[in-house]
């Protein structure tokens, strides 16, 4: 029998000693841990076939066993030949536009030369010597549409003559046919114009940014004597915004007739779209506060508009409501989701806005719609149904019957639906699951080929001594449940006790604790496992998947509820046997940077340690959209902005505490840690700081992101 457990002993040490050390560079260098996946699926009319960019090729792909079977395109058999980034096929998929010399702005900005290549006789043609944006074909392909310094052009194929739609745009002023910086950091839109359904006419934003105050970044790693001033325009909450009306150019008469968008200046016009009606504008508008929706049908060639739908909320109305609109093909109804009973759930309505039926109902989201099969009448659609933390797949008929799961209730569910809706691709993780990439025919919901399965890449981490996510819940004192995962150590032995880190984002409608495989810095939370510590990542009030009512109580005060229900969870983990009450830290980047920065300041006394990583230090420095959203102005709620702010607490600082922020940061401005570190060093704490130069808001750039990580190891390993 000694034997025996001796022979058991040498084996486990041999295992142990056998299991490899995640290192940074496995992370953020090597690759190491990289999954495998399908990217870039652009469907084709014919669902049997889809388009892939790879090795500079748009190569058109047999969907049902992967293989290629036509290069469509060899970006480096052209003349001249190009290296593309790029590309998007007109609707009868004879030409391609594709996109070369990219060169990235914002987050989703860019510019590039874009070339205009015909299938059928193979030859290229450039649009333009000067450098173009969102170049977009004509529903005919005739034409493509783009913007160059901020005015809209339209390049005609056939006479390759090119027509200036708008002449008044002008840098940091006047912007036609694109957006300023707050509408593409919080509405997600850079593009904005519109072709009709019968390509004749365009329908466009202008915005007037004249009167938007700016703020300066400056460039350093230029190789300048002096360092470079980029100036921008940046609306912070409660200052100015542009000034948007909507416009329709008609092909024809070559003339722009303004729509009909009401007399308020200060609102915002997330969306616009055509219905199926080649004369009727789709417009969403919304106040300032963000909490009035109103749809407009708006006739294009008058411009006279009318309201069909209004939706009013106490607090606000949320943002995805916008992408949901759907309007059907017969032209007489609409699909659009709702909060109104206290889930996201979709309705339809007649075109003059009377609600015809909730088609979904039930304590539980929609998260997104895949698709609507109007041939059909199937709506097909992610939800939560099972439960917060699962993304599942269904569908449902616009009649609100016939509701099917059409995968696993467990876990997380992308998928990627064929134009026809003949067939989807599947993306489907869980907390042992790694990513598996399926393809499936709707019809009878059955399974063709898994085209990735990661087996290779969960051999390595079971090489490597992954440790799989322990969920768990817990109430707090105001009998408030809140969900979260361990990683624990390989090793753990539940009779000692060992350090926790918790990470947590907490933004409003957030989510990381979820069922499946991943989540945010999961590589790098797995190598901490293993210098032995426990990490557990936690979703506060104000986050996502689990209804109105407790993502909407942060409303007016961000920061209060989050910060209570982190304190609570650093009690309830130092409860625990197993956790060292003296060693919990906390960490977070931007909004989860501002919450590290909040809970070691309020929980210093639960909290011994904490990193914030690009943080908001006060709401008052950030843009006017997200901001206001969430908080309404400063000007009207000033105590909402101060009193949940780390500068107001300065002095409450008594534990290690590191700061980071990229100087070239163009959303988190590094204003934000500098005031910070202004307060903390009048408040005389000690504190630990870095900044990246010129290195944005995710710090990736130039090796930025493998040295943040091995400080920010070395940190907690000194001072946790």
């Amino acid at each position: 029998m000694k034997k025996l457990l001796v022979l058991i002993f040498v084996l486990s040490s041999g295992l142990a000693l056998a299991q490899k050390n995640i290192t940074v560079s496995d992370i953020y260098e090597k690759g190491t841990f990289r999954q495998e996946s399908v990217y870039n699926v652009n469907w084709m009319n014919d669902g049997k076939y889809y388009s892939a960019l790879e090795d500079n090729k748009v190569q058109k792909i047999d969907v049902e066993n992967g293989e290629v079977v036509e290069t469509l395109v060899d970006g480096n058999e052209l003349e001249p030949a190009l290296n593309i980034r790029s590309y998007t096929f007109s609707v009868d998929e004879q030409k391609l536009l594709l996109a070369t010399e990219v060169n990235y702005i914002y987050r989703r900005s860019f510019t590039a030369q874009y070339y205009v290549y015909n299938l059928e006789d193979e030859s290229l043609t450039p649009l333009s010597e000067n450098p173009q944006m969102y170049a977009t074909f004509s529903p005919d392909a005739s034409k493509v549409a783009y913007v160059f310094e901020n005015n809209i052009y339209i390049f005609d194929l056939e006479s390759e003559e090119t027509t200036q739609v708008t002449s008044d745009g002008k840098i940091n002023e006047i912007i036609n046919g694109g957006s300023d910086w707050v509408y593409e950091e919080e509405f997600y839109i850079t593009k904005t114009f519109y072709w009709s359904p019968d390509g004749k006419k365009l329908a466009y934003y202008t915005m007037d940014e004249s009167h938007v105050r700016e703020y300066t970044l400056q460039k350093w790693n230029d190789g300048q004597l002096y360092p470079e001033n980029y100036v921008y325009k940046y609306p912070k909450a409660g200052e100015d915004n542009s000034y948007v009306w909507i416009s329709v150019y008609d092909l024809a008469s070559e003339e722009s007739v303004k729509m009909d968008i009401g007399e308020e200046k200060d609102q915002y016009i997330p969306r616009v779209q055509w219905t199926k009606n080649s004369n009727l504008l789709s417009i969403i508008r919304m106040n300032r506060r963000q909490n009035i929706l109103e749809i407009l049908h708006a006739n294009a060639s008058t411009g006279e508009s009318k309201v069909v739908l209004k939706e009013e909320s106490e607090t606000y109305v949320a943002l995805n409501y916008c992408d949901d609109l759907t309007y059907t093909n017969d032209g007489k109804y609409f699909i659009h989701s709702s909060e109104m009973d206290g889930f996201k759930h979709l309705y339809l309505y007649t075109l003059d806005g009377k609600l015809v039926r909730q088609i979904t109902e039930g304590d539980w989201e929609v998260v997104s719609i895949v698709g609507i099969d109007q041939g059909n009448s199937t709506i097909y659609y992610i939800s939560t149904e099972n439960s917060p933390l699962d993304r599942s797949f269904y569908s449902i008929k616009m009649n609100g019957k016939k509701k099917q799961l059409l995968g696993e209730k467990m876990g997380v569910t992308r998928i990627n639906m064929s134009n026809d809706f003949e067939y989807y691709l599947k993306y489907y993780s869980n907390p042992t699951t790694p990513n598996q990439v399926s393809l499936h025919q709707t019809k009878g919901n059955k399974k063709l080929v898994t085209l990735k399965d990661n087996k290779n890449y969960k051999a390595i981490t079971e090489e490597f001594g992954f440790v799989e996510k322990e969920y768990f819940t817990f109430k707090t004192s105001e009998d408030v449940e809140l969900n979260g995962y361990f990683l624990k150590p390989a090793n753990f032995d539940a009779s000692k006790e060992y350090p926790v880190i918790v990470y947590q984002y907490s933004g409003p409608g957030s989510q990381q604790v979820q069922n499946g495989w991943s989540g945010s810095h999961f590589n790098w939370h797995q190598m901490m496992t293993q210098k032995g510590y426990v990490i557990a990542v936690i979703d506060p009030r104000g986050t996502g998947g689990r209804g109105e009512a407790f993502k909407k109580i942060t409303y007016r005060q961000l920061g209060k509820y989050e910060t209570k229900d982190m304190i609570e969870a650093g009690k309830y983990l130092a409860s625990l046997d197993y956790i060292d009450s003296e060693r919990v830290g906390i960490w977070g980047w931007s909004y989860g940077g501002y919450m590290a920065g909040n809970v070691i300041l309020d929980g210093a006394d639960i909290y011994n340690a904490a990193v914030s990583v690009a943080m908001v230090s006060n709401w008052r420095y950030y843009d006017t959209i997200y901001t206001e959203r969430y908080m309404d102005t400063p000007q009207n709620n000033p105590n909402g902005y101060d009193d949940n702010s780390p500068l107001s607490k300065v002095e409450k600082l008594e534990d290690p505490y590191l700061v980071i922020h990229g100087t070239g940061d163009d959303n988190v401005h590094v204003q934000h840690t500098v005031v910070y570190q202004d307060a903390l060093l009048e408040a005389g704490k000690q504190f630990d700081l870095f900044y990246y130069p010129d290195r944005t808001h995710g710090i990736g750039e130039d090796g930025a992101r493998p040295h943040l990580f091995r400080m920010m190891t070395d940190w907690w390993l000194e001072n946790l």
